[in-house]
């Protein structure tokens, strides 16, 4: 059978392998997937000792998805747009990158949660890595405006000047939101990991709000718990993780997955 895996430091953890046994067997595809933890300094070399073994895909996560996209020899717009990919394609040998993290966010916010990106006013919490996979994706959707909020004022200005040619984009400091109020809310920083609260308040989430924290676990939230105090709606980044998937999954099989049961079965009901 196909050989695929996803890499990372550490990747124990990683739900990819269960997710993608589903897809397998919803679909009738034949493919092994496992997770596959390389060492920090050894990336290349796992890659390359996983195509030789036959591999034929991988998905790539902390810390890799920046060496993944050095070792790419054909991008995608979308890995070239997020500076980072996290889908790799063996074939004929040519690694391919793409960068699925996107399209599995907005694909999340508008067919799992029904809710319309388009001309609304959106704020994006964080300029790192995973702010910046997401922004095309966004902006392709059309919104009203997007606003990259960030502790660090200039890398905010950074990213969004990168996209300014794309759409509606201005950079904030955190301590600037008070006087603003959006309709999509979405945290890409790593603060809910260490369970911090961001300095933000109520007051940035409009009417009828839909507050994303691309972060997902069992444990509360203070991003998500602040925006249930606003009577925002509120979801974590799980429907991302299994869209992301799915995305990867037609790339390499050219089968998309029903993503909705597999969703259904994670969460427990």
């Amino acid at each position: 059978m196909d050989r695929y895996a996803v890499i990372g430091n550490p990747v124990a953890h990683s739900k990819s392998p269960q997710i993608h046994a589903e897809f397998a067997r919803q679909t009738g595809e034949l493919l092994i997937y496992s997770a596959l933890l390389s060492p920090i300094d050894g990336f290349a070399m796992t890659v390359a000792e996983f195509i030789q073994a036959g591999g034929k895909g991988a998905n790539v996560t902390v810390p890799f998805k920046l060496e993944a996209f050095e070792l790419g020899h054909r991008l995608s717009d979308r890995a070239k747009a997020a500076g980072a990919v996290n889908t790799l394609s063996f074939i004929d040998g040519v690694m391919i990158g793409d960068n699925t993290d996107g399209v599995g966010l907005v694909r999340d916010i508008i067919s799992n949660l029904d809710f319309d990106i388009k001309d609304r006013r959106v704020l994006l919490l964080g300029a790192g890595g995973a702010a910046r996979g997401v922004m095309l994706p966004l902006l392709n959707e059309s919104p009203a405006s997007i606003t990259v909020a960030n502790r660090t004022v200039a890398r905010a200005l950074e990213l969004a000047d990168h996209f300014s040619s794309q759409g509606r984009i201005k950079a904030m400091r955190f301590d600037e939101l008070a006087r603003e109020k959006f309709d999509l809310v979405i945290n890409a920083t790593a603060a809910s990991l260490g369970g911090d609260a961001l300095p933000i308040s109520v007051e940035v989430f409009a009417e009828n709000a839909l507050a994303y924290d691309m972060m997902y676990g069992k444990d509360e939230m203070p991003f998500l718990k602040l925006a249930d105090e606003a009577g925002a709606r509120i979801a974590d980044g799980l429907g991302m993780l299994v869209e992301q998937a799915a995305e990867s999954f037609f790339i390499w099989r050219g089968v998309r997955p029903d993503t909705i049961p597999i969703l259904k079965q994670m969460r427990g009901y």
